[in-house]
């Protein structure tokens, strides 16, 4: 499976305003927590599961993610593709990350947050964890 975007909408009138995402499906989520760098110089790479699928939302500001599947999670192959998403609260969409990526992140605006919802539970999560230095495939700066 690939990594895709789940398209969301937004309607307005005289009440206001709904933003909502009724393509994604929330069966398969077990605990969601909200990601909110300090500044725009923090790069949070590489981590990823082998089991373990996310879902990115952009609750505000604006987001960098890079994402890549992994060839083997002992010793990855350098050369590896990277895939680039940007996501914008302004998007009112969902990445969906499959199992088998890793994912790197910066925020693009000041006060940018990013809602992160999993598949696996705590414990679970921490037994399928990997990480990787965050210069490995990409250069951040």
């Amino acid at each position: 499976m690939k990594p895709y975007l789940i398209k969301g909408e937004r309607f307005s009138d005289q009440r206001g305003a709904i933003t909502f995402v009724n393509d994604f499906d929330m069966s398969r989520i077990k605990r969601f927590y909200l990601i909110s760098p300090a500044n725009r110089s923090i790069v949070r790479a590489w981590q990823g599961h082998q089991n373990e699928s996310k879902w990115f939302h952009v609750v505000s500001g604006k987001f960098l993610i890079r994402l890549i599947q992994i060839d083997n999670w002992d010793q990855p192959s350098a050369s590896l593709p990277v895939s680039e998403f940007v996501l914008s609260v302004d998007d009112y969409s969902v990445l969906h990350i499959p199992e088998g990526y890793v994912n790197g992140f910066q925020m693009l605006e000041n006060n940018s947050s990013l809602m992160v919802y999993s598949d696996a539970n705590l414990e679970t999560s921490k037994l399928d964890d990997y990480r990787f230095d965050q210069n490995y495939w990409f250069n951040w700066k």
